[in-house]
């Protein structure tokens, strides 16, 4: 990095019909946790009831936050139109650092099972072979595409 350059912090943003939903997955997906709500209330109802929110507009955004504070932010924001083709960027899930074979898809497929359980997709496994350690491509419940690499 030259001396002109700053850090900068990174936010995640998905476009999705229901914001809380796709954040309750993610959060449990990755370790995250739900962001909390503004100092001094004791729930996001509670926030945006003050702020004259209105209950039917409540679900309009969330967001999941790393509980050690080192990994990104991820937003969701309701939008009215649905998925319309594959992701160009997606996210991938380290579910097996420093495993390689049998023992890593092994790692893959349990991590796999979990977040099936929690609404993924599963789509397709690679098996490792040349230049590919192996991974499993999935769907969060929007379908979303992500990979268990």
């Amino acid at each position: 990095m030259n001396e002109h350059q700053e850090v900068r912090d990174l936010q995640i943003t998905f476009d999705c019909a229901d914001p809380n939903a796709l954040a309750v997955f993610w959060a449990e997906a990755l370790g995250y946790r739900l962001q909390d709500p503004p100092e001094g209330f004791s729930s996001w109802d509670e926030a945006l009831e003050s702020m004259g929110v209105p209950p039917e507009l409540r679900n309009e955004r969330s967001a999941v936050v790393d509980p050690s504070g080192v990994r990104p932010r991820l937003f969701f924001q309701s939008v009215p139109e649905g998925k319309q083709a594959k992701n160009r960027v997606h996210l991938d899930v380290r579910a097996a650092p420093g495993l390689e074979g049998d023992e890593r898809m092994a790692a893959h497929e349990k991590e796999a099972d979990r977040l099936t359980a929690l609404g993924a997709t599963r789509l397709t496994r690679h098996d490792p072979a040349l230049l590919n350690p192996g991974h499993i491509v999935m769907t969060d419940p929007e379908g979303n595409e992500f990979c268990l690499d």
